[in-house]
């Protein structure tokens, strides 16, 4: 399905029937990272599942895709198809915009899931990190998307992993420089929002990969115990819903979306 958000195209799924679960994938992905849970899921749930902009398929809105103005168009969605509340799945980046639009739209949400994801706002260090790879894109956006794309995986599961980092990156690979620079300075800009996690009164959870590169479990640790959410980890990277699809679904299970 297509929307116009921002005069631009915002591509997404609905698949099932019953409580709306609202998946947001990661910065560099797409809605294919969920294909193995969806029917999943939609077995008694309804899913809906966005391309992010400038992901995918979708249309890039902005110069800056800062958290709220992603939160603001999953609220156009939402509402377009006549959804009063959802529950949110968000992995990484996704997780980033979930916490925005819980922020924005507390009323809405109903259980709350960060995956691979984190609270808190980039350190001095990684906006540093973000700022030398912005440089990097500026003259060879391959080279950034090859190596964002592996080291999202432990090093040492590079080699069991090969297939689908050659799949993510040959998918990463079509986004436009300006979407990836878009996403990077929003991602930079975001505030933290740990308290808003804390404060809210549905049920939360935090899912973290044991051996993630990105969020490293001891940080899912710190905001599990700051925000009183519950932390289930997997054995994964950053990747868990790709890496470990058996454990992700135990998870679903037991927070009652399977």
């Amino acid at each position: 399905m297509i929307v116009q958000f921002k005069n631009s195209s915002i591509h997404y799924s609905i698949t099932g029937k019953g409580k709306c679960i609202v998946l947001l994938h990661g910065f560099l992905l797409n809605t294919g990272i969920w294909s193995d849970l969806i029917p999943l899921l939609s077995k008694k749930n309804k899913v809906l599942a966005i391309d992010l902009p400038g992901h995918g398929k979708s249309d890039c809105i902005s110069e800056l895709l800062s958290m709220e103005l992603l939160a603001d168009m999953v609220n156009f969605i939402l509402e377009k198809n006549n959804l009063t509340t959802a529950s949110l799945i968000g992995h990484s980046m996704g997780g980033y915009i979930s916490l925005a639009f819980t922020e924005k739209y507390r009323y809405k949400v109903n259980t709350l899931v960060l995956l691979n994801s984190t609270t808190e706002k980039d350190s001095i260090e990684r906006k540093s990190n973000r700022e030398r790879a912005l440089k990097i894109i500026s003259t060879n956006k391959n080279i950034f998307i090859k190596t964002a794309i592996r080291s999202l995986f432990p090093e040492k599961k590079l080699k069991v992993y090969k297939d689908l980092i050659e799949v993510l990156t040959e998918d990463a690979l079509k986004l436009s420089k300006q979407a990836i620079i878009a996403s990077i300075h929003g991602m930079k800009l975001r505030n933290d929002r740990t308290q808003i996690l804390k404060l809210f009164d549905g049920k939360k959870y935090i899912i973290s990969g044991i051996e993630d590169p990105i969020i490293p479990f001891s940080n899912a640790i710190k905001v599990s115990i700051s925000s009183d959410a519950e932390l289930l980890k997997v054995d994964s990277g950053h990747m868990s819903v790709t890496e470990n699809n058996h454990e992700i679904i135990e998870v679903m299970k037991r927070i009652g979306f399977i």
